[in-house]
């Protein structure tokens, strides 16, 4: 079926990608709509096809070698075409493809996809690259005041998990002399009618964001100015005599802003990932064309995931290319297109630029803090709780009870390859990175991956989940998830009066069932150490994943707590505790085993008033 016309202000595929003929090399002239780009939209078309990948899965778990599974299906492949040809001989026909589909669900693609190729060779890119990292290391040496660096940057993105964690480190970053957040006013509507009853001003938006930060009383609370703004807007939606000013002061913008909502459609997602990144480079472009202006140059903040699904293969930091099994959504998608307007920008226009891409992004190394955030690897953990707390109910009657937990057993299944990597960095390295870039003049033209060369398996995610939640899931194979057991769960928790659960699992199943299967792709790390100075080794995701696990539970009781004043009280006495926790114990804390962690918290912690015993506790000492 085909799709809908895009919005005008939505560019199509084809502006980015073409189709070409496998047989003659040519490309195709023929639309290219979002959704061939997708991983699901090229398979579980008939029950041969979901059962091979049941099957594959289950070879790659007994034998451990991915690639001889791929050779041994091709050879399944071969003789189902062999007997496509019997079948055809029989019959008298000539139409094996149709044959083919209806008997074993067989597609032969005659065309593939790629990025469109660059106008510029790399002999002609290099001289002007060397030229740009020229002139942003000499606009670097004269951002300076009374002798010492001095850089002020404008941030979009600065609400979101990442962009919060980069307002409480530029806190303390006394190379940054200001931090210029553009943020749209907020409207507070009746929650009957829906009415606007008052907008919140950028300024004091921004006011409540630094106090939950726990900087409004910080020494460099000044630094921070609030500026009206919106990303989807040209110029950023910044007016016309706060433009002037900027101009005459801005030495880095880091571009934050994005949806990393992976069940958006295509229209939503292109407007937040392409046009956002647009507005933002040309505003960018706008300030180092300015007469006289100190800009040094643009961060732009991607995703591993750019990569898409490349089947354990190298995503290389350096080159991207259109992944041989398509892109898990729109998501991953935009933001591919995003970057290769970024990689324009650099080539065409001349921008300084740096893309910076983070992996799957979870909360503080050393404590697991993530400012309230409920999203991706959060929101499967925050179900497992509340499974959990279900299973353990001890208040109405017996019925009620019976179901709840037969309800809450449905719940404790996960879409996933116990093979699978997953690629998780902790948001303070991810920022450690942004941050270091700024001073980095040689990171201008890279493609930098803030990732971790300590992949996590579902299987390992499995074991610390049920050691932390103390609650027993049972992965599923995601094809068989997919097409089988999910539609059977979600019909099964409709009638029993449980839309939000069904819909709740239909979207981890149709988020995480891509990112659990086997054969990921592996990112490239080396960058954030060679050109950006991070440290090694990078952060133990093991650690920070129990840390992530123990923040979820106790600190936002799987999601119950929502309220951003209340989790910010609680992260602070948190950190308090698990900071006293790694000092006395000469270890960080996710190195504690689940139980060993849980002792310390019943002696040294009170869960009902969420508040640290110790000293610095009692006394209200800074976190």
């Amino acid at each position: 079926m085909k799709e809908a016309p895009l919005p005008s202000d939505v560019l199509p595929p084809s502006r980015y990608i073409e189709k070409v003929s496998l047989l003659t090399g040519e490309v195709l002239p023929d639309d290219i709509q979002p959704k061939q780009l997708l991983v699901h939209n090229h398979r579980d078309f008939h029950v041969v096809d979901v059962y091979a990948r049941y099957l594959m899965a289950r070879a790659v778990q007994k034998t451990g070698d991915p690639d001889l599974v791929l050779r041994r299906m091709k050879e399944a492949r071969q003789l189902g075409k062999k007997a496509v040809d019997v079948v055809a001989s029989v019959l008298g026909t000539t139409d094996k493809t149709s044959i083919g589909k209806r008997l074993f669900g067989l597609k032969d693609k005659e065309y593939y996809f790629r990025f469109k190729r660059a106008e510029r060779s790399a002999e002609e890119t290099q001289p002007r690259l060397a030229a740009l990292r020229k002139a942003a290391g000499d606009k670097l040496g004269r951002a300076s005041e009374n002798g010492r660096p001095a850089y002020r940057v404008l941030l979009t993105g600065g609400t979101g998990f990442l962009g919060k964690e980069i307002l409480a480190q530029a806190a303390d970053d006394d190379d940054i002399r200001e931090l210029v957040v553009v943020i749209r006013g907020k409207e507070l509507r009746d929650r009957k009618t829906k009415a606007v009853l008052r907008v919140v001003p950028p300024a004091e938006r921004g006011a409540e964001l630094l106090r939950q930060l726990w900087l409004e009383d910080h020494p460099k609370r000044a630094k921070f100015r609030f500026v009206d703004g919106d990303i989807e807007a040209p110029h950023l939606g910044i007016a016309a005599d706060e433009r002037a000013r900027l101009r005459s002061t801005l030495t880095h913008v880091i571009h934050c802003a994005a949806s990393v909502s992976f069940d958006d459609p295509y229209d939503l997602s292109f407007r937040a990932n392409v046009l956002g990144a647009l507005n933002a480079l040309r505003f960018s472009l706008e300030l180092q064309e300015a007469a006289g202006s100190p800009f040094v140059g643009h961060l732009s903040i991607e995703t591993s995931y750019v990569h898409g699904r490349q089947a354990g293969a190298l995503a290389s930091e350096e080159e991207l290319v259109f992944p041989r099994n398509f892109y898990n959504n729109y998501y991953e998608l935009t933001k591919a297109m995003g970057s290769i307007e970024t990689d324009r920008f650099l080539a065409e226009r001349g921008l300084r630029v740096t893309q910076l891409c983070p992996a799957i992004v979870i909360g503080d190394s050393r404590n697991g803090n993530n400012r309230g955030d409920t999203k991706v690897v959060n929101a499967p953990i925050n179900t497992f709780g509340r499974a959990k707390q279900a299973l353990e109910c001890k208040e109405g009657s017996w019925a009620d009870r019976s179901r709840a937990r037969v309800i809450a057993r449905m719940a404790c299944v996960f879409p996933a390859d116990p093979s699978a990597e997953l690629n998780l960095v902790p948001v303070d390295r991810v920022v450690a990175g942004i941050l270091a870039a700024l001073r980095k003049p040689d990171a201008v033209g890279s493609r930098i991956h803030l990732a971790t060369d300590h992949r996590l398996t579902s299987g390992t995610i499995q074991q610390v989940a049920a050691e932390e939640i103390e609650v027993s899931v049972k992965l599923a194979e995601p094809t068989l998830h997919r097409n089988v057991t999910l539609p059977l769960l979600t019909k099964v928790l409709t009638s029993l009066d449980q839309p939000k659960l069904a819909g709740a699992l239909k979207t981890l199943g149709s988020i995480f069932g891509s990112y659990s299967e086997w054969g990921q792709p592996v990112h490239e790390v080396g960058n954030d150490v060679d050109i950006l100075g991070l440290p090694l080794p990078r952060p133990n995701t093991e650690h920070v994943f129990r840390m992530l696990c123990r923040h979820n539970r106790y600190v936002q009781n799987f999601g119950a707590i929502r309220d951003l004043d209340e989790i910010s009280r609680r992260e602070r006495e948190w950190t308090r505790f698990v900071s006293a926790l790694a000092e006395r114990t000469g270890a960080p804390a996710g190195a504690l085993t689940a139980a060993a962690f849980r002792k310390a918290m019943a002696a040294e912690f009170d869960l009902e008033a969420f508040k640290w015993k110790g000293a610095a506790g009692a006394a209200g000492g800074g976190g």
